[in-house]
C-alpha cells in the first residue's frame, strides 16, 4: 500500500488531548485526531458523520522544526446561560501553543483514499486549520503535486527520504514518530477518533519516536 505525504507548517499550532475550557494542552506533534479532523475538513466532512475510514489510515510524523513552546493566557466573560454553574464571571483560560514549528505528516493506506486526501488537501472545501481555527497553515499542506506527495514507499522510508519541507531546520538529525504494533519501546496515545467527532469518543494507538539524520536535498517549493 501508497504512503501520502503533507505538510503541516505554520506560525502557532496546537494538538491537544486532554484540554479542557481552562486548560488547553499541545502534543509536541500533531495527533491522529488533529490530523483526521483536519482531512475531513478539506474533504468537507460534517461532524456528525464517521470518518473511520480516514481513522484507519496509518499515519506517521517527521519533526522537521520543534518549534517553541507557548501558553496563550487569555479571559472571557462566560455568561448564567452558557454556563449555569459559574455565573456571570470572568473566566481564565491558558492555552498552550507551539510556535513556528514545522511536520511532514504520512498517511499509509488505501491509495484510492490517499488520492482522495491529496485531492481535497490540495482544494479544500473548508478552510483549514492547525488544531485551532485561528492557526492557519503559512504553506499549502498538499505537497506541490501528486508525484512528490504518493509514494509506494513504507511509512518509515518515505518520512526519512523526503526532501526537507522548510528552511532553517536548527539540527542535523530529526525525530520520527511511526505508528505500529505495541512493543516495548512504544508509547501509548489516545487520538484516535471512534465513529464521529460528535461523539468525542477516542480510541489508543501505540507510537515509537526515533532520530534520523536530516535529509538532503532542496527544500521543496
Amino acid at each position: 500500500m501508497p504512503t501520502l505525504l503533507f505538510r503541516l507548517v505554520g506560525p502557532m499550532q496546537s494538538w491537544g488531548t486532554r484540554g479542557r475550557f481552562d486548560l488547553r494542552d499541545t502534543e509536541s506533534d500533531p495527533t491522529k485526531s488533529g490530523v483526521v479532523g483536519l482531512i475531513a475538513c478539506a474533504m468537507g466532512i460534517d461532524r456528525a458523520l464517521d470518518v473511520s475510514h480516514l481513522a484507519a489510515l496509518t499515519m506517521g510524523v517527521r519533526v522537521d522544526r520543534r518549534g517553541v513552546q507557548g501558553v496563550d493566557y487569555q479571559t472571557a466573560r462566560m455568561s448564567r446561560k452558557v454556563v449555569p454553574s459559574r455565573g456571570d464571571d470572568t473566566s481564565q483560560t491558558w492555552r498552550s501553543y507551539l510556535a513556528d514549528a514545522a511536520f511532514l505528516v504520512a498517511m499509509h493506506g488505501d491509495r484510492v483514499v490517499l488520492e482522495d486526501v491529496h485531492a481535497a488537501l490540495a482544494d479544500p472545501r473548508w478552510p483549514l486549520c492547525l488544531g485551532r481555527k485561528s492557526y492557519v497553515p503559512s504553506l499549502p499542506v498538499a505537497m506541490p503535486s501528486m508525484e512528490i506527495a504518493l509514494s509506494d514507499d513504507d511509512l518509515r522510508t518515505a518520512l526519512i527520504t523526503c526532501p526537507p519541507i522548510v528552511h532553517g531546520c536548527e539540527t542535523t538529525v530529526m525525530t520520527v514518530v511511526i505508528e505500529g504494533p505495541r512493543s516495548d519501546r512504544s508509547v501509548e496515545r489516545r487520538d484516535v477518533p471512534l465513529g464521529t467527532f460528535a461523539e468525542r469518543r477516542f480510541g489508543i494507538r501505540y507510537c515509537t519516536y526515533e532520530t534520523t539524520s536530516a535529509p538532503e536535498g532542496e527544500v521543496i517549493p
